[in-house]
């Protein structure tokens, strides 16, 4: 009897020692994270603790791309260049998938910790997103409450009733979206659907003028020109182009709301919804 208490409590003082262990050597929350891509720069900066997040892209502060441009001006802004990064000693640095191979190979060469993030392609990526980041940065209960108010702030988002109307999406070069992307679940979730994917297409790509005029499309959004001039954009003021929007409803848009798997692109559903709600109107 006493061997077998004399077993079990050496057991038990093991297992104890090793789950001491165990949390001894659990890696402590980064303390120097550097951000490189414009959509790990937004969730970090929804997520870190003050102190921690020391650079974000050049991008996060550029308010035609950034949703949070504001708040990016109060960090060291890096340029995604392996050197400047190197030289801030990061214990952590946090790169898209698509972002310079080259350069996260030679992060990586010089011994640094580099953490990748797949481009969101629903609403469902953008929770998994945050997730992953509060992960990262050792701010879990911080990323579950982020979540629970994302999906609190989503649910309280309506679109009206009845069959979706079509709407197409329309850059410069004639770029749309079509199936599998973010842009095409925030249109859904708006109360639409997309034309694009309606036409068979998938991922981004290019969509001649005529077809985009034949799809006679209920709503044509497509980007606010920005400043200067560019031949791309030339498409964008074509009088077939100009007279669908006259005979139609039509929303002009900057891009950052619809760019990340952040909580910011329900800015876009919303204006989506709005949009929904003044068709529906009219149709009465």
């Amino acid at each position: 009897m006493w061997g077998f208490v004399r077993r079990f409590r050496v057991i038990t003082l093991g297992v104890a020692l090793a789950v001491a262990g165990a949390s001894a050597m659990a890696d402590p929350a980064p303390a120097r994270v550097v951000s490189i891509n414009l959509c790990t720069d937004q969730l970090a900066m929804l997520l870190a603790a003050p102190g921690q997040l020391i650079s974000v892209s050049d991008l996060a502060a550029d308010p035609e791309s950034s949703a949070m441009a504001e708040e990016a001006r109060a960090f060291p802004v890096n340029h995604a260049r392996a050197e400047e990064v190197y030289l801030l000693r990061p214990d952590l640095v946090l790169a898209g998938r698509y972002t310079a191979r080259a350069t996260v190979a030679v992060l990586r060469r010089v011994g640094l910790t580099v953490a990748e993030f797949d481009t969101a392609n629903s609403l469902s990526d953008t929770r998994d997103r945050i997730a992953q980041m509060a992960t990262l940065l050792g701010r879990e209960a911080e990323g579950a409450a982020l979540i629970a108010r994302f999906d609190a702030d989503l649910a309280a988002l309506q679109a009206t009733p009845g069959d979706a109307p079509r709407a197409a999406l329309y850059h410069p070069n004639g770029y749309t979206l079509g199936a599998g992307t973010l842009a095409d679940d925030i249109l859904r979730v708006g109360g639409f659907a997309n034309v694009a994917a309606d036409l068979g297409r998938r991922g981004g790509g290019t969509l001649p003028l005529e077809t985009l005029v034949m799809a006679d499309p209920d709503l044509l959004i497509s980007a606010t020109p920005l400043p200067g001039a560019s031949r791309s954009e030339e498409v964008l003021v074509h009088p077939a182009l100009e007279d669908l929007r006259a005979g139609h409803a039509a929303l002009r848009i900057t891009s950052p709301d619809w760019i990340c798997g952040t909580p910011h692109l329900l800015g876009a559903v919303e204006r989506l919804v709005e949009v929904r709600h003044s068709l529906s109107e009219v149709g009465q």
